[in-house]
């Protein structure tokens, strides 16, 4: 039994914070891959809607490999891991593909044959929308990653989790994160419009931070009211290029222009923590703001250890 075996077989799961743009969400993946990724599994499964980010995660987790997917308008043809020869020296160690972009091209018992064929040869396949190929495949993952609102990463067993399990926690939570990543970008918009333009952006559950290092001078309630107005506008959001999106008429820089509402209309219960944080090490003064909550903010709440039932936008659970 391997070493990397022995760190692992206790690990159920682990909950990180699934961050915006594709620089924080690439660092994600590298510490995922330290962290989690053992030498010796050959099956990742990965689990989110289009657009949460598990094609950068995968980036980040092993830089170099090709994707195969269109993402990006890249299309790899024909797909590698359906025209395996194990005969040559510089043959792939790792494949990659998008089940549910794939379906459109093959048989799912043909992928599923492929991937089992990889797999038995010692090969490492990374497979985005794991659930839908999970049925054909008869095994799960070695590895396998949720990504809604939070990131799941979890090392399955005869016990579970299922797939199945991951994406209905994932695809319950991705509208707040939707959401919060909109009106993240919103309160940017409005601070630009002011002149403020030095702060970073950090992540906590169902909300977003603006950290500065030096405090501005700014009424947090105002700047709430103004990003409010905007969402009462409804304006819509859509996707310009990989660094930008279009709110309304108005180009934004963004790096994770995927990840948005449709229109601004679709943020529910927008909230700005009415004072300045500071952040207790670094002494950076940081904006808070919330979604999908109606209450007051209760600050140690955001990321309590709790289990978390989550509200679709629609209202279901």
């Amino acid at each position: 039994m391997s070493y990397s075996d022995r760190m692992q077989r206790n690990h159920l799961y682990s909950v990180l914070l699934s961050p915006r743009g594709a620089p924080r969400m690439t660092d994600q993946g590298m510490q995922i891959a330290q962290q989690y990724l053992s030498p010796f599994d050959r099956l990742i499964g990965l689990i989110g809607d289009s657009g949460s980010g598990k094609s950068i995660l995968i980036e980040g987790m092993f830089p170099g490999l090709e994707l195969t997917n269109d993402d990006e308008g890249v299309n790899v043809r024909p797909l590698p891991i359906m025209h395996q020869d194990d005969t040559g020296f510089f043959t792939p160690h790792t494949y990659h593909l998008d089940i549910r972009f794939e379906m459109a091209f093959y048989q799912p018992h043909e992928l599923a044959d492929a991937i089992r064929l990889a797999v038995n040869r010692g090969k490492r396949v990374v497979i985005e929308h794991f659930d839908l190929i999970y049925p054909y495949l008869g095994m799960n993952a070695h590895l396998m990653l949720g990504v809604g609102e939070e990131i799941i990463v979890t090392r399955p067993s005869v016990f579970g989790p299922e797939p199945e399990d991951i994406k209905e926690v994932v695809f319950a939570s991705i509208g707040n994160r939707r959401m919060a990543h909109t009106a993240d970008d919103l309160v940017e918009y409005c601070l630009i419009d002011r002149r403020v333009y030095h702060f970073e952006h950090y992540d906590v559950r169902s909300g977003f931070i603006l950290s500065f290092p030096e405090k501005p001078q700014l009424d947090l309630a105002e700047l709430e009211a103004d990003v409010k107005k905007l969402i009462a506008k409804d304006l819509p959001i859509s996707y310009l290029d990989n660094t930008h999106i279009l709110i309304g008429d108005q180009r934004h820089y963004c790096t994770g222009p995927r990840m948005h509402v449709k229109s601004t209309g679709e943020i529910k219960d927008f909230q700005l923590y009415h004072e300045f944080l500071t952040h207790p090490i670094t002494k950076d003064s940081q904006i808070l703001g919330v979604v999908n909550m109606p209450e007051e903010i209760v600050l140690s709440e955001l990321n309590s250890l709790k289990l978390m039932t989550f509200t679709s936008p629609e209202g279901g659970k």
